[in-house]
């Protein structure tokens, strides 16, 4: 029998609802069966926490006195993006303005945009620079000053492109060197095997078809309360799946915001990848409504039934050609290796699995303290039979004028 979310979040109110976490469900249908699963749970929690390079947050300082139209800003030495007179955005992997970059390869990348976002989670004073051309209404030209997140109108953690639904396997055919990429430094002649997911407890690998997931969706986002705005950049619903529907590579993705001034800085987190950039580990939890057994039954995927693709980064994926290096499933990635072209590979994850159960642990937490009720989406997420496909650029060549 069906659930509705109003029938949920009675229950959550009333302190009657069932939930358990991703991995928790997985043993409640294989002992009880999918329908029985359906009938007796109500919610399940999913979580993932790892490298998210396409986020960042909006902050509107404040008027200085007199007023500044910045036209250049820069935070802790990390230029923003300027977007208004006083609304500044950070972008996760946006780099400081003295760093060296590779110029000494590989570069080591301290301190970027995802950095900053911590410490201004972790209520830190952050050095604030502008410069303008002055106008009659913004008449200063230059600002030099310190801000905090609990000085500062608005923080808003504004993620375009979150929790991936899969993704590749990241290994390195060339023989002659160790290449370094965003999915960490990648040893030569198939000396590493790197990935990040947190596979079973990953929201999208848990509603493969966003039958729950949509505009709307309230979500844990690091450490505070968040939600779904749209479908991410590069959502993919047309990969090829799996038959119980999982796909077999990259597909969905979330666009997620939040007030970052309730977020915490052990759940944004920035990171440095030698040779390659900057960016930040984000926290994000799902709660799932088991509407029915088909959810219940989604819900109960296990890494064994998730494959991601083996993807070669030295030649393959810089230049967009096919090669088929076959899958590995998330099972045999948490053994510690995997075997590509008859050799066993060394095997390493990105993201976190234990930060991940925290995740899904703490939002059961909150539900069943009835602090966190569900969210029913205004609008799905795109799905393969919308028509909804990510595409490569068109090239187009610039003439000579």
């Amino acid at each position: 029998m069906a659930k509705t979310y109003d029938e949920i979040n009675e229950k959550i109110k009333k302190g009657e609802a069932v939930v358990v976490t991703a991995e928790e469900m997985i043993d409640v249908v294989a002992e009880k069966g999918a329908a029985k699963a359906a009938e007796e749970v109500d919610v399940v929690t999913t979580g993932t926490f790892g490298p998210m390079c396409s986020s960042g947050a909006w902050l509107n300082t404040g008027h200085s006195q007199p007023r500044i139209k910045m036209q250049k800003a820069w935070l802790n030495g990390v230029e923003a993006c300027c977007a208004a007179a006083v609304d500044i955005f950070i972008g996760a992997t946006q780099v400081a303005e003295n760093d060296p970059l590779n110029r000494n390869h590989p570069g080591e990348f301290r301190y970027g945009g995802g950095h900053v976002i911590q410490e201004l989670a972790a209520g830190k004073d952050v050095s604030l620079r502008a410069t303008s051309y002055g106008t009659d209404c913004y008449p200063r030209t230059e600002l030099d000053t310190w801000i905090n997140i609990a000085d500062v109108n608005e923080a808003i953690l504004c993620n375009p492109r979150n929790a991936y639904q899969n993704y590749n396997v990241a290994v390195n055919l060339s023989a002659e060197k160790d290449i370094y990429t965003y999915l960490g430094v990648l040893k030569s002649d198939l000396g590493s095997a790197n990935y990040c997911s947190a596979g079973q407890l990953s929201p999208l690998l848990n509603d493969p078809h966003y039958r729950t997931i949509g505009l709307g969706t309230r979500i844990f986002l690091g450490g505070g309360v968040g939600y779904v705005t749209w479908q991410g950049t590069q959502h993919n619903p047309s990969v090829p799946r799996s038959d119980n529907g999982v796909p077999k590579g990259g597909a969905g993705t979330l666009f997620v915001m939040g007030d970052m001034k309730q977020m915490k800085p052990e759940w944004l987190v920035g990171v440095s990848f030698l040779g390659y950039g900057v960016s930040l580990n984000v926290g994000l939890g799902i709660p799932i409504p088991v509407l029915d057994e088909e959810i219940a039954r989604y819900t109960a995927v296990r890494d064994s039934d998730i494959c991601a693709p083996v993807t070669d980064y030295s030649q393959a994926y810089p230049h967009c050609e096919p090669l088929d290096l076959g899958f590995a499933t998330y099972a045999e990635l948490k053994t510690g290796s995997i075997t590509v072209r008859g050799k066993q590979v060394p095997t390493a994850a990105l993201s976190s699995y234990s930060k991940a159960r925290e995740i899904t642990e703490t939002l059961k937490a909150w539900i069943q303290a009835g602090k966190f009720l569900l969210t029913e989406p205004v609008q799905g997420l795109p799905t393969a039979e919308s028509g909804y496909t990510c595409n490569l650029m068109k090239m187009r060549p610039v003439e000579a004028a």
